[in-house]
């Protein structure tokens, strides 16, 4: 499948990049994680367009994502992904082949690796109290909750919440959908394994003990549950 990605890729560039200067193929076919539904993911450079703009679009019996971009626009999202702590851009630098133009994107694939390796800014401890609270009065809502519907979406807001502190105070890059697990699982394989045991648990049988476990050991080292003695934008006289 990899090797037909790349020669169709190489193809839908030509047809429709034939101008641009540089181009790569990422995405889960160039991990060879390849499935039915998998897209190709194009990042293209044309140094000539006014703005970067993103399109998707059908070729060759393929799903394609292309990302269009110029050197000002390139450097804008990746910037933008280093303040999410997501690094869309600059992971599909570091593991795409590229199809054309490798003179202008082999240093750019090792600027990418670079800022991946170096991990996002870190947490301060005002961003650090602020999720503990956050997700203690989730906790909570989740633990009164008597209504299966709102429980749901409370234990989809904790999900969400706890792999981001657990990444982040751990100085690592977050993920999103099916990212979250991929994260997870990159820095640390057993916790991966027992957040993953402790939400499906609940989502089948609405057994809330592990989630409340988990909570209750991700926030321990940062001083455990928050509610007492929180504030924020408070003056002091």
């Amino acid at each position: 499948m990899r090797d037909q990605a790349f020669l169709d890729a190489k193809k839908i560039v030509d047809e429709n990049y034939p101008d641009c200067d540089a181009a790569l193929l990422a995405g889960s076919i160039v991990r060879g994680e390849g499935t039915e539904t998998s897209d190709l993911d194009l990042v293209v450079f044309d140094f000539s367009i006014e703005n970067g703009y993103r399109e998707s679009f059908y070729s060759l019996n393929w799903p394609v994502e292309a990302f269009v971009h110029n050197k000002n626009s390139y450097n804008h999202f990746v910037e933008k992904d280093l303040k999410r702590a997501r690094p869309s851009l600059p992971r599909m630098m570091t593991e795409g082949i590229p199809i054309k133009g490798s003179e202008y994107i082999h240093p750019l694939k090792e600027e990418a690796a670079e800022l991946i390796s170096k991990g996002p800014e870190p947490w301060d401890q005002n961003q650090i109290d602020l999720m503990r609270y956050g997700i203690t009065d989730a906790l909570e809502d989740l633990k009164g909750a008597t209504n299966r519907a709102e429980a749901i979406f409370t234990v989809n807001l904790l999900a969400d919440q706890i792999h981001e502190f657990y990444l982040r105070t751990n100085k690592q890059w977050i993920g999103h959908g099916k990212w979250v697990i991929r994260a997870l699982r990159s820095y640390d394989e057993e916790f991966a394994k027992k957040y993953t045991r402790a939400f499906d648990q609940y989502y089948r049988t609405g057994e809330k003990d592990e989630i409340e476990t988990i909570v209750e050991n991700v926030l321990e080292p940062h001083g455990g549950l928050f509610f007492e003695g929180y504030s924020a934008g408070k003056k002091h006289l």
